[in-house]
């Protein structure tokens, strides 16, 4: 509900009843109009007071996980997904085995080991023979430095293996390769399905223990003199109708985003329970308070008659008044009022429209 800021433009003077040929003639002094017992019981009075000035400006957006506490899975070859043991949502411990792939990169990587292996054994005897000699000086230093490098070329090779092995556990009965979870968590994005094939560099799959979460918020050309870093905001979603989780903007984009040409506004929360989850859409509401005071009346107690708005004042059983009231601002559930009514004055918020149908009789 975008924000409405109402102006009243009242007439005065005695030419007041030609600025509209319907204007309702309301007696504004006090009536001789008494409750009766049985619309007393039906009406409730409540007091006015002043009020911050507020504007709510309602947003939509989109939770997402946070990158903290996120885990991707970027593949660093080419394969074949023999078999998927998850689903998008679920959740998985911490080494639980996700998938089976078949990558004829690492089954050559397999073969390369095992030949370095053997090369390693071999280049350890020839450096352990040439350190001997050089010892007995039947060899120059440059012989057991070449010994030497050669060991080191090998290691480092081995451990560049090792390191992409590391994440693909062989499976040599089966002939395949599995991907273990790296952490425990639930996985928010899947990329991996059996049968499908995969390039290096491509993210398989992503965890996130959801422990805490990021509302994206799209943020209008025409709301952002509103949206500020460090605004209280309410969410509400449609799984939990009712309830308000509240946060604060953390971050506002000073970029329009490209695709749907809004500012992106980012809410950091916690999410104890993990009730909130990503791909889930959210209603923001976020309330900006201008400096001003004015006093506050619910709307339910205001009456739109002939383009005017009127409120019934209550001072007592036989002294009620339908007042003629300026409105300066609209906000949820109440109107600023700018004159008509002060603070402190008691008005009726329930049944008054048969109050001021009452009123509006009198002769």
């Amino acid at each position: 509900m975008k924000q409405q800021i109402i102006l009243y433009f009242g007439c005065v003077g005695i030419i007041a009843a030609s600025c509209s040929p319907r204007e309702v003639m309301i007696q504004e002094s006090l009536t001789d109009f008494c409750l009766n017992d049985e619309l007393r019981e039906r009406i409730r009075v409540d007091s006015v007071y002043e009020q911050p000035v507020t504007q709510h400006v309602n947003l939509t957006g989109e939770i997402t996980y946070s990158p903290d506490g996120v885990v991707r899975f970027v593949s660093l070859v080419e394969g074949i997904t023999a078999e998927a043991h998850f689903s998008l949502g679920d959740f998985v411990k911490e080494g639980a085995v996700l998938a089976a792939i078949k990558s004829p990169e690492l089954s050559t990587l397999l073969a390369e080991r095992q030949s370095l292996r053997a090369r390693a054994q071999l280049v350890d005897r020839e450096l352990l023979a040439a350190a001997r000699m050089y010892e007995d000086k039947l060899v120059a230093a440059r012989d057991l430095l070449e010994a030497r490098s050669e060991k080191e070329r090998l290691t480092i090779q081995l451990a560049n293996i090792e390191s992409t092995l590391a994440l693909f556990h062989p499976n040599e009965a089966k002939g395949t390769f599995e991907i273990l979870a790296p952490k425990s968590g639930y996985i928010v994005d899947k990329q991996l399905n059996s049968g499908a094939p995969f390039n290096s560099g491509d993210n398989l799959f992503t965890l996130s223990d959801l422990n805490e979460i990021w509302v994206m918020v799209n943020v209008y050309a025409t709301d952002m003199q509103f949206v500020k870093p460090g605004m209280e905001v309410g969410i509400q979603t449609l799984a939990y109708p009712g309830e308000t989780f509240h946060g604060r903007i953390s971050t506002l984009s000073p970029v329009f985003d490209s695709n749907e040409r809004v500012l992106k506004a980012r809410v950091v929360l916690e999410n104890p329970g993990l009730r909130l989850k990503p791909g889930m859409s959210a209603d923001i509401a976020v309330e900006r308070r201008t400096g001003a005071q004015a006093v506050a009346i619910p709307v339910g107690a205001v009456v739109f008659d002939d383009n005017q708005y009127f409120a019934v004042a209550y001072a007592g059983d036989c002294k009620l008044q339908a007042k003629r009231i300026s409105i300066l601002a609209k906000d949820g559930d109440m109107y600023f009022v700018g004159g008509g009514i002060n603070a402190g004055d008691q008005v009726v918020t329930k049944n008054h429209l048969l109050v001021y149908e009452k009123i509006k009789a009198l002769p």
